[in-house]
């Protein structure tokens, strides 16, 4: 590619943009230590946003809170949370995934020393609000990795053991939290949780930016320019879909050829999280309630079952690379509702409610694995970080639609295996056949639309 001297005359006025030559791929070496600090940033994103829900009763008893009020708060930081991981997205396209994964861990960091220091419930709230860009870590990883592995092999199986921090956070936040509250007490365990927080941003300055992000901005630069001949060649050149880039990044989402695979993504991420919110958050309520399994034995269940879960991240991701990852993230939602119904259905004898509760929450959060490094492929460069933001965003949401609904169904009377059945396993299967209807992208290329190839994947 002919590169333009520096400085020429721009028709609209104004200096030329210079075309530079962007590195095609980072090396093996800086790919390799950019996934174990994608890793360690979403274990202890995820550590924070879990030990807040782990430590509410503490800090309800310490400020004399009655239960429905704390539980109040948890519901107005859902919602904050949803907005901050709403707004999180553009700023990844625009000021870059590597600004952005470190922002969103130091963001962690920072909600976790604060919340130490709390005086009072609107306080608690601001801060923890900021816990928003701890959980969008998983939506920034997945753009990013998805651009720096390129098509390499294996790159799915390779993301799963990323993804997998989930449990690991959550298992790391139960027990730190076991170990230091009687010591500390609960400020002090969270301004613990940012010393970890801080050492990993420290080890994420030493990350390159994704060379599709910088091509990227070139685009813009020269179209902005009105230099479109040239944005256009220079696209073909880095396989980048420029269609629309005139526009913001949240309207792009919504054009014609991929607004119905935004749709489906962020139709099925929110009713999978009906099932979450109640077989994994409120876990231990349906087992006790509704299976009659003692507390001691539900929380047996719960660690086994986590342990399970980040096999089924690994699983996931492996299976995603030889069938696609649409294919294995409907299918084993789909096979989640199955799992839980029968769960639920079935004998309440220990053995058999620990056996289906562990298949279950496998097939519940271990597509999570396939299911954003899939999010990460198919959006196409130009709004990959706010695609697969908006989608994460609508996880929260999910959250408190289906507690709320949860809730409702058990105050109407139904009973609690129902109650769980109709809100939880439901919400799983919509979710799984909501995926059906996305785009089947099963490489990088094929989520962009190039001048020269305008039949790829365009609905």
């Amino acid at each position: 590619m002919e590169t333009p001297s520096q400085g020429a005359d721009n028709p609209n006025g104004g200096v030329r943009t210079e075309i530079p030559e962007i590195q095609s791929e980072l090396s093996t070496g800086h790919v390799i230590y950019a996934t174990v600090a994608a890793f360690l940033a979403w274990v202890f994103s995820v550590y924070d946003y879990i030990l807040f829900g782990t430590l509410l009763p503490p800090i309800r008893d310490e400020f004399g809170w009655s239960t429905p009020f704390a539980t109040g708060l948890a519901t107005i930081i859902g919602v904050g949370t949803f907005l901050v991981a709403l707004a999180v997205g553009p700023f990844v396209d625009y000021l870059g995934r590597r600004t952005m994964m470190l922002i969103t861990v130091a963001g962690a960091a920072l909600s976790s020393g604060l919340t130490a220091l709390t005086p009072s419930a609107v306080y608690l709230v601001v801060v923890r609000t900021l816990g928003g860009l701890g959980y969008s870590e998983q939506a920034v990883n997945a753009s990013y990795l998805a651009e720096i592995y390129g098509r390499r092999q294996r790159r799915g199986f390779i993301y799963g053991f990323v993804q997998g921090g989930w449990p690991v956070g959550a298992l790391l936040a139960a027990a730190m939290s076991a170990w230091l509250v009687p010591l500390i007490g609960w400020r002090g365990s969270f301004l613990v949780a940012t010393f970890p927080a801080i050492a990993i941003v420290v080890m994420r300055l030493w990350l390159k930016e994704s060379p599709k992000w910088e091509a990227m901005q070139v685009i813009r630069k020269l179209e902005k320019e009105g230099r479109h001949e040239e944005a256009v060649e220079f696209g073909r050149h880095y396989d980048i879909d420029i269609h629309h880039t005139e526009e913001t990044t949240i309207r792009q989402l919504f054009e014609p050829d991929i607004r119905w695979h935004t749709i489906f993504l962020s139709l099925g991420f929110f009713s999978q999280w009906f099932g979450v919110q109640v077989f994994a958050v409120l876990g231990t309520t349906v087992l006790t309630e509704g299976k009659g399994t003692s507390f001691g034995s539900a929380l047996t269940v719960l660690i086994v079952a986590n342990a399970a879960a980040y096999v089924g991240y690994i699983t996931h991701g492996f299976v995603g690379d030889i069938i696609g990852r649409r294919l294995t993230t409907a299918g084993g939602w789909i096979l989640c509702s199955i799992a839980y119904a029968i769960m639920l259905l079935g004998p309440s004898s220990p053995g058999f409610v620990l056996t289906m509760y562990t298949i279950g929450l496998f097939f519940l959060v271990g597509p999570a694995a396939s299911f954003f490094f899939f999010m990460g492929e198919s959006f196409p460069t130009r709004v990959r970080g706010t695609g697969t933001a908006f989608v994460n965003s609508v996880g929260p949401l999910g959250a408190i639609v289906g507690g709320a609904l949860f809730t409702a169904a058990l105050a109407a009377g139904i009973g609690m295996i129902w109650s769980a059945f109709i809100v939880g396993v439901t919400g799983i299967l919509i979710g799984g056949l909501c995926i059906l209807g996305t785009r089947d992208v099963k490489d990088p290329h094929q989520a962009e639309v190039l001048p020269a190839d305008e039949s790829v994947a365009t609905s």
